[in-house]
């Protein structure tokens, strides 16, 4: 069972910038896809971005290209979601989560999640 934390949530003006962390526990971080997802009241479980094992590869929800980066440590079993140009539409819970799979986008692959953080962006 991987443990996940989330940090670096809160409230933010539109425009600003915001960097997420994930801290992951156990040996075998290297061994997984990491997400980012997000979900808004009433609304989906929504893909935001994930990495590869490796780090050498993400993947970003059309919304959020161009204005979010995600990126790994894994000497620090840890992962991250950096957010620029930040709009009221990205406030939502956020969650990171790990996929042994592959489809990173879609949420039923990942079997681990963290308990999230909120992102609040103000107009």
């Amino acid at each position: 069972q991987v443990q996940l934390v989330e940090s670096g949530g809160g409230l933010v003006q539109a425009g600003g910038s915001l960097r997420l962390s994930c801290a992951a526990s156990g040996r075998t971080f290297s061994t997984y896809t990491m997400g980012w997802f997000r979900q808004a009241p009433g609304k989906e479980r929504e893909f935001v971005a994930a990495v590869s094992r490796s780090g050498s590869t993400a993947w970003y929800a059309d919304s959020v290209k161009g204005r979010f980066t995600i990126s790994r440590d894994n000497a620090k079993n840890t992962v991250y979601l950096q957010m620029s140009s930040l709009k009221p539409e990205d406030t939502a819970l956020y969650y990171c989560a790990s996929n042994s799979g592959s489809a990173v986008t879609d949420p039923r692959r990942y079997a681990n999640w963290g308990q999230g953080t909120q992102v609040t962006v103000s107009s």
